[in-house]
Parts: C-alpha cells; structure tokens; sequence
C-alpha cells in the first residue's frame, strides 16, 4: 500500500516568555517595552521521521510532555514545522477533542448540520447521513432538543459520531476511544477497524497500552520531542514501560502545547 502520511525530520520549537512580561500595549508601554522577548526556546518536537501507509495504524506513546499532541497538530495541519516536513495524500478527518465547536443553545440537529459543513461537507451530504449520525450517537430522544440539557457523554457521543461519519483517508485519533459506556466504546473501535480495512490510515494517541498493542501495525515513542523507539506495538510498549517504570513525571514544559 502506499503511504498516506510521511514525516521527515520533523521539528516544532516553542518559546517561553517570563512571567511578569506586559501582556497590554499600555504595560508595555510604561516599561520602554523591556521585557517583551522569549526568555528561552525549547523544542516540542525534532528529527522524527516515519510512514504510515494507507490500511495501517501507527500508535504514538510517550508522557505528558513528550510531544504527541504537537505531532498531531503538525500532522494535521494546524502547526508549521520549523524543520523537516509532513505529506499527508487523501481527506483527513480527526477525533481530538469531540464535541468541540459544539453551541449548547443550538439544538443537537442544529450543531450536526453546522459541524458537518465545516467539516467540508455540503447541507446535501449531511442530510444524506444525518439518520445514520444520530442512530449511532443513539441521541434519537434529544435530537430536537439544545444541547445545554444534554449529558457530558451525549455530547461526546454525538461528536464522536459526526467526525466518523465524514469518510476519512487519513484519520488522527488523540485519547477519545474512552467515549460513552463499554458498549459504545465498543462500537467506536468496531468503526475504526472498519475504516483501517478500507484504507485508511490511522495515527493513535492513546495512554492505554493495551489498545495500542490491540488495534496499531507499529508503534512510536515520544520522549522529550524526540523518537525513541520505533516498531512493533508490543516491542515498543514493552520497551516503554520498563524504562519509566518509576521514573517521576516531567514537569509540563508548555501546558497543552506538548502534551
């Protein structure tokens, strides 16, 4: 098959700024804006390389920190790599945070249409898969209804169920397979397997080894932004968890920036 995501040499650099920095034109201003610069750099990510061909999954391990998320969002396209580069070939479709973009005073209706379309689909081919949306949200009851008065899980179910239904070529999952009760999680992994046998390819963040031993082809790991280990997801995983077996947490170096 060929390969539907390539990274090469891929590196992300962020910039800390101290925290008494003027965060107004005023402060700045009565300083003679001292203080306006980074106080230092770091680097998110750097020299990673990988392939992931269509119909495989890669899973992605590593601590908080490590720098998965910004993996996905370089993946993605949301970040700009300041070195190496990304080539993603087909529709991508993500499942990061569901649910996001969500309006609580609309109605569940209302929200699927509105997300559907910025999610590149037309009214038409929302309507088209809208019955299928809802039956496997399994919100039929609420549909009508706005989502303030929806559960937590009702909303993630929802969202989880429009971003599945958008067909993707490439699919970037960050730590949502725990939506709803067993069953639905279930029948979340049964359509991700669905889109793995039709071609897909799929990048997974997920801190439940089991599921990266379970679901992916071959497995990364992250520590520090860089590759540690690259291979098969029971090797890396094994690899993984007997070096930081112990080890104490890293300390966030930018909150959610390298997660």
């Amino acid at each position: 098959m060929p390969d539907a995501i390539t990274v090469q040499d891929l590196g992300k650099r962020y910039y800390r700024f101290a925290s008494d920095r003027p965060w107004s034109f005023h402060e700045a201003l009565l300083r003679g804006f001292r203080g306006l610069g980074a106080r230092d750099g770091f680097w998110g990510l750097r020299d990673v390389s990988f392939r992931v061909p269509s119909g495989s999954m890669l899973g992605v391990v590593g601590r908080n920190g490590a720098g998965k998320s910004t993996l996905l969002r370089l993946l993605g396209g949301i970040d700009v790599p300041d070195t190496g580069r990304v080539r993603v070939r087909g529709r991508m479709g993500a499942l990061l945070t569901v649910g996001a973009g969500f309006h609580r005073d609309l109605t569940g209706r209302e929200n699927v249409f509105i997300s559907g379309v910025v999610h590149g689909l037309t009214r038409a081919e929302v309507r088209q898969r809208f019955d299928a949306i809802v039956a496997f949200a399994e919100v039929e009851d609420f549909i009508d209804s706005p989502l303030r008065i929806y559960s937590t899980g009702m909303t993630m179910r929802l969202g989880f169920a429009v971003a599945i239904h958008m067909q993707p070529e490439v699919l970037l999952i960050d730590e949502v397979l725990a939506v709803g009760d067993a069953s639905f999680q279930q029948k979340c992994v049964a359509r991700i397997e669905q889109f793995k046998a039709a071609g897909c390819a799929i990048v997974l963040i997920s801190h439940e080894l089991d599921r990266i031993i379970e679901m992916c082809d071959e497995a990364i790991w992250l520590d520090g932004g860089r590759l540690v280990a690259q291979g098969p997801p029971e090797e890396v995983v094994e690899q993984y968890v007997l070096e930081t077996e112990g080890a104490p947490p890293e300390p966030e170096l930018c909150g959610v920036l390298t997660e």
